[in-house]
């Protein structure tokens, strides 16, 4: 297996670290030298949260330099256009539907861009954007703070990988009364890009 390098990104509350430890632990579980490192920033008042996972025969660094992510994973729209210059040409991009109006905006002095800005945003550098509506899953489920396993789910399905491995990081990660809606979480996020 050639590196594969994983960047995620969220605000604060969202699962991104979470995400990001089941990402590196699956990678061990799967035989790879796996190596994270993130950067929490303001993420308790609501700030960006970054992650970088990096799997593969040897990892010397879990940092993934500017312009080389082989995968972004997104949980918030504004979080995804931030860090279009992280990932290489012909990337995959994860995108969860949903939006964390910044205070900047809420104030009247910044704007949030639309859809169509963050699809032009990462139209020269690759085609292979996915959108799912992680939360609003979630929610239908009964709790939106799973939407970061539907995103985990809707990866597995994208990178075309089984399910089983994915399932027993995340139900050795989560606490025992959450593994049933984490399963269902998990399923409906492949279901949602099949």
């Amino acid at each position: 297996m050639k590196k594969t390098r994983i960047l995620l990104t969220g605000v604060g509350g969202q699962g991104t670290i979470l995400a990001s430890n089941v990402l590196a632990e699956l990678g061990i579980s799967m035989g790879y030298d796996a190596k994270k490192a993130e950067v929490h920033g303001m993420s308790q008042r609501g700030g960006s949260v970054i992650s970088h996972v990096s799997w593969g025969e040897q990892v010397f660094s879990p940092v993934i330099p500017d312009g080389e992510a082989d995968i972004l994973i997104s949980f918030e729209k504004l979080e995804a256009i931030r860090f279009v210059s992280g990932i290489r040409p012909g990337a995959m991009v994860l995108i969860n539907d949903y939006e964390i109006v910044p205070i900047t905006v809420s104030s009247g002095t910044g704007k949030y861009p639309g859809d169509e800005a963050i699809k032009a945003a990462f139209a020269p550098v690759t085609e292979n954007v996915h959108w799912v509506k992680g939360v609003a899953i979630a929610e239908e489920l009964g709790n939106a703070k799973a939407a970061n396993v539907v995103l985990l789910g809707a990866l597995s399905r994208i990178l075309e990988m089984d399910a089983e491995p994915w399932l027993k990081v995340i139900e050795a990660r989560v606490p025992p009364k959450f593994v049933e809606l984490n399963r269902k979480a998990f399923q409906a996020g492949r279901e949602a890009v099949e």
